[in-house]
């Protein structure tokens, strides 16, 4: 943004010398046009360019740091009222000086008023012109950093829905881990390497990051395998994606909460094998994923975002996507179906 300003602040540098030039040749030419030699028109109009430029470049550089409120424009009226009368009384007294002679003395009299009213309106206009031109680059300014909070926002929600989510899947895992070592070493010890992997890779992961179906199925690999530590032959998956889903992108991360969903209200309330199905799909310009998992209606009321998993997904797609369509549940046949579309 300082490279911006700089840059801004160099191109209305040469506006003002375009402007000064323009104007000096234009009041070279009016006072040559009313018989006056080429040397006393161009004195004149050097001088009164020079000091109406001034007069300009003052008032744009008190507007740069002082914006005006409601009540505040007759300041600003009274500041280019002072400015013009400045300007037209350094014409008056500096110019008579230079160039000598009653006609032009006489002339100069009587181009006072014109002189000061022109000078007046030149300067309205700057001060108009800066207002305008400031006051947009204080509400980009505005917009951008109010841009950036809602980011650091979103930011820190989406870290926090990671973040509740972690701790009930790790402390789970370290339940079952504690039950394995009595009897199951071994299967304690890979669990363990599991689960150490599980997070490692979890850790690397950023909230927005977007990753390929392929690399997001490889990490819900990890979790399905301390699962099935935990839940031994009860828990059974199926994975089924079209060739061409494979490299279709999506959110780091966003797997594991349904699937995790799938398996509490698939497993919890029964003691018979479960099969929890994940199938990817390409539809139009989407990424569908649905996870499936059979439920007991007399135990389980599966609804619209139950669980903190579902509704934690919902929410970081709105997040991400800025839509709250992108996410539906059914439950018919006894099989609760979650499914997310994710744009491409």
């Amino acid at each position: 943004m300082a490279v911006s300003n700089t840059l801004t602040f160099q191109k209305l540098r040469w506006a003002f010398v375009a402007c000064g030039l323009a104007w000096t040749g234009l009041q070279t030419y009016i006072i040559y046009s009313f018989g006056f030699e080429w040397y006393t028109a161009l004195t004149d109009g050097v001088v009164s360019s020079i000091l109406l430029t001034a007069a300009c470049w003052l008032i744009n550089n008190n507007l740069r740091y002082y914006q005006p409120g409601k009540g505040s424009y007759i300041n600003i009226l009274i500041w280019c009222v002072a400015l013009a009368v400045a300007c037209t009384a350094g014409c008056r007294y500096i110019l008579p000086f230079i160039n000598s002679g009653l006609v032009y003395a006489n002339f100069m009299g009587l181009s006072l008023v014109i002189r000061f009213f022109t000078n007046f309106l030149a300067i309205g206009w700057m001060a108009m012109i800066s207002m305008i031109w400031y006051s947009q680059i204080d509400q980009k300014e505005n917009e951008k950093r109010k841009a950036e909070a809602e980011q650091l926002a979103r930011d820190a929600e989406l870290y926090n829905l990671r973040q509740q989510l972690q701790p009930h899947f790790l402390f789970n895992s370290l339940n079952s881990i504690n039950a394995l070592i009595g009897f199951k070493p071994d299967e304690a010890r890979k669990m363990i390497h599991q689960l150490s992997d599980f997070l490692r890779g979890t850790l690397k992961k950023d909230d927005q990051l977007q990753v390929t179906l392929n690399e997001e199925l490889q990490h819900l690999n990890l979790y399905l395998e301390i699962e099935k530590v935990r839940f031994g032959h009860r828990l059974k998956t199926e994975i089924s994606c079209d060739e061409k889903c494979g490299e279709s992108v999506m959110p780091a991360m966003l797997l594991q909460p349904l699937v995790e969903n799938a398996i509490k209200f698939g497993l919890y309330d029964t003691t018979e094998d479960v099969v929890v199905s994940i199938r990817g799909e390409l539809e139009g310009n989407y990424l569908e994923l649905i996870v499936q998992n059979p439920y007991d209606p007399k135990t389980s009321r599966p609804r619209q975002g139950t669980g903190f998993g579902l509704s934690g997904v919902q929410r970081r797609l709105y997040l991400l996507f800025a839509r709250n369509d992108l996410m539906e549940t059914h439950a018919n046949d006894n099989i609760f179906t979650t499914i997310i579309k994710i744009p491409q």
